[in-house]
């Protein structure tokens, strides 16, 4: 029978994947020897699995970064989703660059019938591909490793080809300036997503709010909508609203 100290374990495990002995020790208040022995029943059962001096819940060892950052803030991220998938009717066209809430998005959409969706993303266009009548067009490239998701050039110049009803794009930081990213070819791909769109919608949760990226992706005036879970600070929100741009909370 699992203890409070077994379950808390499972779900640190739950929500990060690994964690080191040393990690679950402070986490938990205990000694490294007290989690070294909670930890070997749940090993012995095919519950986790020991790594270097860590563990791992079973079945997340080698899960890749896009994997991990899915189950990040995944409830808000959700909810966001649920609030743009609804305003997206059956038959119209979807542009969707890569990332977590994008994602989410394409996975809210599963029930729409006969979508156009156009993006970057293996993971997007796998979802969206075999279901109830849609068509899906994936730009091509090099995949990258870490997101399954195409870049450069070509990417661009495929993109560049439609125009849709919904450009919707993630954010990496988001400041009262507009919205930034940490990577050239992501920030790229995004801007040029957003002017493809006669709707233009960035979706984040809360924690990009304040953050500060390395490369602009958009002004407030180049963004029609913002959906998020909570509202920004006042800079960021007077800075929305001065542009004409809408704020919508997801419930």
């Amino acid at each position: 029978m699992l203890s409070k100290r077994h379950a808390d374990i499972l779900e640190i495990l739950e929500a990060e994947g690994s964690a080191t002995i040393s990690a679950l020790a402070g986490r938990l208040g205990v000694s490294l020897e007290t989690v070294r022995r909670d930890v070997k029943p749940l090993t012995e059962a095919g519950r986790v699995l020991r790594i270097h001096g860590a563990v791992g819940l079973a079945g997340r060892i080698g899960e890749a970064p896009f994997e991990k950052r899915m189950r990040e803030n995944a409830g808000p991220k959700r909810a966001i989703a649920r609030a743009v998938a609804a305003t997206i009717r059956d038959g119209e066209s979807v542009m969707l660059d890569t990332g977590t809430t994008t994602s989410f998005v394409a996975r809210e959409l599963m029930s729409h019938r006969r979508l156009t969706v156009v993006t970057n993303s293996s993971d997007i266009a796998r979802t969206l591909a075999t279901v109830n009548g849609n068509r899906v067009y994936m730009a091509g490239g090099e995949l990258r490793s870490d997101s399954g998701a195409a870049f450069g050039k070509s990417a661009l110049d495929f993109i560049a080809q439609f125009a849709v009803h919904h450009a919707i794009i993630s954010a990496g930081a988001v400041d009262e300036g507009g919205v930034m990213d940490y990577a050239l070819e992501e920030a790229e791909f995004a801007r040029l997503v957003l002017s493809r769109g006669e709707r233009r919608v960035v979706v984040t949760d809360h924690t990009k709010f304040g953050r500060r990226g390395l490369i602009a992706v958009a002004g407030w005036d180049d963004v029609g909508e913002v959906v998020t879970d909570r509202a920004p600070d006042r800079s960021i929100a007077e800075s929305l609203a001065a542009a004409g741009a809408t704020l919508t909370l997801a419930p």
